[in-house]
């Protein structure tokens, strides 16, 4: 039953976020967290507090989502992104 409760949390969450929209393939960030959080008893994910859990998942959303975002930059881009870092 956690487990249909969390699917529809990380669906809400990324039906509410344009990134994770186009960032991000669901089916597989279901199965990702399923696979996570199955490391927690029943127990141990009824003593997560919901406002608690829906902060570690949105985390990792994050994560997941800008991960490898300076892939998709072109050379130039890749340039701009290191001056601005190096602070030049």
């Amino acid at each position: 039953m956690q487990e249909v409760a969390n699917y529809h949390l990380v669906e809400k969450l990324i039906h509410g976020n344009s990134l994770y929209l186009v960032k991000l393939n669901q089916l597989e960030m279901i199965n990702m967290l399923v696979e996570l959080f199955g490391q927690f008893s029943p127990a141990e994910m009824r003593e997560i507090k919901d406002y608690d859990l829906i902060k570690r998942i949105d985390k990792i959303l994050v994560l997941e989502a800008v991960s490898g975002t300076l892939n998709d930059l072109t050379p130039e881009e890749i340039a701009i992104f290191d001056a601005a870092v190096e602070g030049r």
